[in-house]
């Protein structure tokens, strides 16, 4: 996989597009896109699981799942980050609802970053695979999102968005650029 990066400072933070594997980063937590039940499943929860072993999915079952737009914390067992922050995306529907619920799974896992002293937390595109969100409007809502936070927040100083596919890195860095223009 070739490395993309982009690296933006937004006061004394950091955001960062990287393309790159969401359960590979050495970041304080990572976070999942989760199931409502937190289990393992495809795409980016199916491979954060595989990767942290079951002892993960064991802590998980005992959170007695998430709401969509929330977000949990459990131990990253076999991933290189300590914590995994799950948070549940909106399965697309075009309803006035999907955009405020997006920006809640952003902000609110920013937000238990933040409580736990978290210095760095990395996000994959949250909603995009299986949930169905149109990528860029999902790009706008993310990147938008993490902005406003690090201008207004000390913690996490870091904040990286992890991207798959070459495709996804580069809407995301188009958008980026139209936005800090």
């Amino acid at each position: 996989m070739n490395e993309l990066k982009m690296v933006r400072k937004i006061n004394d933070n950091v955001l960062e597009l990287v393309r790159g594997d969401i359960t590979a980063q050495q970041t304080d937590a990572i976070v999942n896109a989760a199931n409502y039940r937190l289990a393992p499943g495809g795409g980016v929860a199916g491979a954060i699981h595989r990767v942290a072993g079951p002892k993960l999915w064991d802590e998980c079952e005992k959170l007695g799942g998430c709401k969509t737009g929330e977000a949990k914390i459990t131990k990253g067992y076999n991933l290189p980050a300590p914590y995994v922050i799950h948070t549940v995306g909106p399965i697309y529907s075009r309803s006035d609802n999907d955009p405020v619920l997006l920006k809640a799974s952003y902000e609110n896992s920013l937000k238990l970053a933040k409580d736990k002293g978290f210095g760095s937390i990395s996000f994959p595109a949250l909603s995009t695979g299986a949930f169905g969100y149109p990528k860029e409007e999902a790009a706008k809502i993310a990147l938008n999102t993490i902005i406003n936070y690090l201008k207004n927040n000390k913690k996490p100083s870091l904040v990286r968005l992890v991207l798959y596919s070459e495709s996804d890195y580069s809407l995301h860095k188009e958008i980026l650029e139209k936005i800090i223009e």
